[in-house]
Parts: C-alpha cells; structure tokens; sequence
C-alpha cells in the first residue's frame, strides 16, 4: 500500500467516525413528543397522563417534548422524534401542512401512539382513522368497572397484564373500524352495559398495533381518568406501546 492510499485511507476513516452515531455522551438522545391538543372535549387527565409518561420516559433514558403547539408538527422538527404520542386529543388539531408533515414522519418510519380521545380526533381526515385504526362513536355516561381480556401476550403492552383485567374506565364504541388491526386488548361489554344496551355478544377490540405506510401505530382506549396515570398496569400497557412504536 502506498503512502497516498494510507493518508487517504486514514481520512475517509476519520470522516466517518466523526459522522457515525456513537453510544457515548456525544450520543443523540432519542425523543418523543407528546402532543395533547384539544378543540373539543378537554380531559382533566392529560396533565397526569403528561407526567406519568415523562417521567418512565426518563426512566428508559428517552428525552419527552409535551406541548399542544400544533406548529411542532413540520418535517424539520419531526426529525428530531423517533414517535409522537396523541395524548387525549379532540377536534381538528392539525392543519393542512401540518398532517403532511406526520403523513411524511410515518413514512419515513416513525411511531405513533394514540391515548384514549386520540380516537375522538380529526374526523375528516381519512388517513388519520387508517393511523390510529378507529373513530369514537360513543361512550354509555359514566366511569365503569369492566373486564377485559389480553388477545396478545406476546407485545410489550400487554405482557405484564393479568387475563382477565378488571379496571374501572370511560369505555368507548367506535365506528370505521380499519381492517387488519392487531388486537391487544378486547372489552366484554356485558361486563358494563346493561341488557337493554344491546352489549356486543362477543368480546370486541379496545387495544390495538399495526404497521402503516413504513411506521408503526399503537392505540389503547383506555386512560380517560387521572386516576389511570397512577396505575402501573395501565402506565405497563401504555408505555408497551410506546415503546413498541420506537422500535425497542
């Protein structure tokens, strides 16, 4: 080898230690951003739930961004996320240029996790119910003790949970349900609806994941009360997803 090959050998080496990603102090930090805007409903659990998911962030060694500032939503500042947690959000949150950008950060392989009214969010935007898998319908009045049963073991949302798994909850109906969900999480609606409320016969989907469009989607609905951020199960389950849709 030549004395020109060596020092040009050690440089092109040189450039890229000096670009690669290293696991030191000098590493990245990985981030999320938790948005929780509403126009509609406004549940009084989103500053717990904010809480609760900052501080097993910091756990994990994950950097969180909370805000309900929907001009956080462009390609540049999304880039600087490996997922975007919709925490109890209502109405019509983003505007046009906005849902481009999570339409792209999607594509290029980023997470999403909807909490509980994320599904009560954006209803005239089609690719927003592919994303997060399902549109609120309704909800009976009230907070209600009901069962549910785990239909995946295997994901880190629901390996740590008991089968069944009795809590207490707002519990919803959804309409357009999306084909191809994976359930986590299924509801016996007999366990809270009374018989003149028609319950479903069969336990139907109130958890799910899939992959979309190159990211992957993690929706739970549960979390309407404050009382949840203070559960280990459900923060378990919650933060299975999140952790999911990351890639870990």
């Amino acid at each position: 080898m030549s004395e020109r090959t060596s020092i040009r050998g050690s440089i092109l080496l040189g450039l890229v230690l000096a670009c690669a990603p290293t696991t030191n102090e000098g590493a990245q930090e990985e981030r999320i951003l938790v948005f929780s805007r509403t126009t509609g409903f406004r549940h009084e659990s989103i500053e717990a739930g904010v809480a609760a998911l900052s501080a097993r962030a910091a756990e994990a060694g994950i950097g969180v961004d909370a805000t309900e500032d929907a001009g956080a939503f462009t390609r540049e500042n999304l880039s600087r996320y490996g997922a975007v947690v919709f925490l109890s959000t209502t109405g019509d949150v983003l505007g046009t240029a906005q849902q481009s950008a999570l339409e792209e950060f999607i594509a290029g392989g980023g997470g999403f996790a909807g909490i509980h009214s994320a599904a009560d969010t954006e209803y005239d935007w089609p690719w927003y119910g592919e994303l997060v898998g399902a549109y609120f319908l309704s909800h009976p009045p009230g907070i209600h003790e009901a069962t549910l049963h785990v239909a995946d073991a295997d994901h880190p949302a629901t390996a740590t949970l008991p089968d069944p798994w009795i809590r207490e909850d707002e519990w919803y109906d959804f309409r357009d349900v999306q084909p191809g969900l994976s359930v986590l999480l299924e509801i016996d609606e007999t366990s809270y609806k009374p018989p003149a409320d028609d319950p479903a016969p069969e336990p139907r989907p109130i958890a799910w994941h899939r992959e979309l469009d190159g990211g992957r989607t993690f929706y739970t609905a549960l979390g309407h009360t404050s009382e949840s951020y203070g559960d280990p199960r459900f923060l378990d389950h919650v933060w299975g997803g999140v952790t999911w849709v990351l890639g870990r």
